[in-house]
């Protein structure tokens, strides 16, 4: 049985453990759009992971994960960044993704699942219950930057913040058909949902 929980003190030791050994998460450990890209560049990745931890004793949490099974044996194997989009200092300073407006809205900015774990569900799980914990800490409306597929298909190293026909499943509406660089091998939009 898989579940979705905030990431908090509680939870970080299986989280940290199921997402050490998934290559294209930690890199950065969900910092990569936290922080200015000189700071980004400047972190190791013991300072970043650190980052992400010290962020997991604050409420709102940076983000939900999924664990499958319980108790002591309970396996990481999704993980959802979200929280209110002036966390995210790369999407304030963007001078590619633009800003709509000036309502307080909330970002998802990206998604992990395991290998073991894709193709069951899980990254439409945690949009959904991404969807919730927003509205539970009163998010009126949420953002993301989902990749676009190209050919009738996506590449992989970019759709970490989700793919467009999931979000649009999810109710959410393209806002800007752009929020990548012209030059880019992939193009993402930006999407909301009212909430």
């Amino acid at each position: 049985m898989t579940r979705i929980e905030p990431l908090t003190a509680e939870t970080w030791e299986t989280f940290r453990a199921g997402f050490s050994r998934v290559p294209t998460f930690n890199w950065c450990w969900c910092q990569y759009w936290r922080l200015r890209s000189k700071d980004f560049a400047a972190e190791r990745v013991p300072e970043l992971r650190a980052r992400l931890q010290t962020l997991a004793d604050q409420d709102p949490a940076p983000g939900l994960v999924a664990l499958d099974g319980d108790g002591p044996g309970a396996q990481a194997v999704g993980w959802v960044s979200l929280g209110p989009r002036t966390d995210f200092e790369r999407i304030v300073r963007s001078r590619v993704i633009p800003t709509i407006d000036d309502r307080p809205v909330w970002s998802i900015v990206c998604f992990a699942v395991t290998r073991s774990a894709r193709g069951t569900g899980i990254g439409s799980a945690l949009l959904s219950a991404a969807i919730d914990y927003a509205a539970a800490h009163g998010a009126t409306t949420l953002e993301a930057y989902p990749v676009l597929p190209v050919d009738g298909t996506f590449n992989p190293d970019a759709a970490f913040t989700g793919t467009l026909p999931m979000f649009e499943r999810a109710g959410f509406v393209v806002v800007a058909d752009r929020a990548s660089d012209p030059s880019a091998t992939f193009q993402r939009v930006v999407v909301r949902r009212d909430l």
